[in-house]
C-alpha cells in the first residue's frame, strides 16, 4: 500500500494517534516491534500557532521511526493552515488531520469529531491544509455524529475530492466515544465505492492477530490501525505481523522480556520529562498492560506499582512481582 509516494508494504498495521500515549519513546517502541507507521499525540493548531512549549515539543520526531505522521486539529481554517505550515517544517513524512477526537475539550468546541456536524467547515479546512502544504495530508475521522447521521461513505468521497492521500475511519460514531463495538461494515463500505480510489485505514476494536487478519479479510482494507491494544502492549505489533505474514501464532514472549520492556518504557519516559512526571507518564501503560492478568491476590501490589513515585520505588516492585508471583508467570 501507498500514501502518495511513501510505500508501506503490504497489509500495513499502523500505531493510531493517542493523547498522553503515542510520545516519541512509545512511538519508537512500537517500531522495534514492527509498527509499519506511527503517528504522533495530536497537536493543537491554536496552541502552535502561540508557540506553546509543550505543543512544540510535540512535534519532536526521530528518524528511526519513519515514515512519522504529524497530527493536528482545530476548528478555524486560518489557524489550521498556519500551523500545517509549521507542521511541514518539521519535516514529517505526513500530515494528518484530526476529524475524530471525541472527547468533549476537543469534539465540544467543534473540533476533532465535532466536525462531523459541521462538513462544509471540515471540508474547507481539508481543501485548505491540502493546498498549504507540499507533504501528503490524510484525515482521520469517524462514520458519524451518532446513529442518526452515520455519513462516511458519502463523507469519504468529498474528503477524497479535497486531495487527501489516504483516510483513516474508526468504526464508531462520536456520540459512541469507545463504547460498544466498532462497526466495520461501513468501513467495507467505503472501500467497495468504485470511486474511491486513496487507501482506506480501519480503524478500532483490533485486540489481536486473529482480529486484524478478520478485518483485512472481511473489509478489503488497506491497512489496519491499533490503538488502545498498544497500551502496555507495544509488541503486539509482532504477534500481528507475524500472523498476517505466516498464518501461524508468535509464540508468546516471556514474561521476563516483557517486564524488561516496560522497565525500557520507564526509562525512557523518566528521560525524556524527569523521575515525577515521567513516572506519572507510564501509569497508563502499567495500569493497562496485560501480562499481570490472572494473577490472584495482585490488588494490593498494583496499587502500590500505581502509586510509586520513584523509579527505585518502582523497579523493586517489579522486582517483586517477578518473584513473588513467578509461578503464575509465563
Amino acid at each position: 500500500m501507498k500514501i502518495a509516494n511513501i510505500d508501506l508494504g503490504e497489509k500495513p498495521v499502523l500505531l493510531a494517534p493517542m493523547e498522553d500515549v503515542t510520545d516519541i519513546g512509545f512511538r519508537l517502541m512500537c517500531k522495534r516491534f514492527g509498527a509499519d507507521m506511527v503517528y504522533t499525540e495530536f497537536v493543537s493548531a491554536d496552541a502552535l500557532i502561540r508557540s506553546v512549549n509543550k505543543t512544540q515539543q510535540k512535534l519532536v520526531t526521530h528518524e528511526e521511526e519513519r515514515p512519522v505522521v504529524i497530527q493536528i486539529y482545530g476548528r478555524e481554517v486560518d489557524p489550521m493552515v498556519e500551523a500545517a505550515r509549521i507542521v511541514e517544517e518539521a519535516q514529517p513524512n505526513i500530515l494528518d488531520i484530526n476529524f475524530g477526537c471525541p472527547v468533549k475539550r476537543v469534539a465540544g468546541k467543534g473540533a476533532g469529531a465535532g466536525m462531523l456536524r459541521d462538513i462544509p467547515r471540515m471540508l474547507e479546512i481539508t481543501k485548505s491544509v491540502v493546498d498549504a502544504v507540499k507533504i501528503p495530508v490524510t484525515v482521520k475521522t469517524r462514520l458519524g455524529w451518532d446513529q442518526d447521521s452515520k455519513i462516511i461513505v458519502e463523507l469519504a468521497e468529498q474528503l477524497q475530492d479535497c486531495g487527501i492521500a489516504a483516510l483513516a475511519v474508526h468504526g464508531r460514531t462520536r456520540s459512541q466515544m469507545y463504547t460498544g463495538e466498532a462497526d466495520w461494515e461501513l468501513i467495507g463500505k467505503i472501500k467497495e465505492n468504485p470511486r474511491m480510489n486513496i487507501p482506506i485505514i480501519g480503524n478500532g476494536d483490533v485486540t489481536s492477530d486473529l482480529v486484524a487478519k478478520e478485518k483485512f479479510d472481511k473489509y478489503g482494507v488497506d491497512a489496519i490501525m491499533v490503538g488502545r491494544a498498544t497500551i502496555g502492549r507495544p509488541w503486539i505489533f509482532q504477534e500481528i505481523k507475524h500472523y498476517l505474514q505466516t498464518g501461524e501464532h508468535l509464540p508468546e514472549i516471556p514474561f521476563h522480556e516483557k517486564m524488561a520492556i516496560i522497565r525500557q518504557q520507564v526509562n525512557d519516559s523518566v528521560a525524556r520529562l524527569d523521575e515525577y512526571r515521567g513516572i506519572l507518564h507510564i501509569r497508563r501503560h502499567l495500569a493497562a498492560t496485560p501480562i499481570f492478568k490472572g494473577i490472584p491476590n495482585f490488588r494490593d501490589t498494583r496499587i502500590a506499582m500505581l502509586r510509586a513515585d520513584s523509579v527505585e520505588e518502582l523497579f523493586s516492585i517489579l522486582n517483586r512481582i517477578e518473584t513473588d508471583f513467578a509461578e503464575y508467570l509465563h
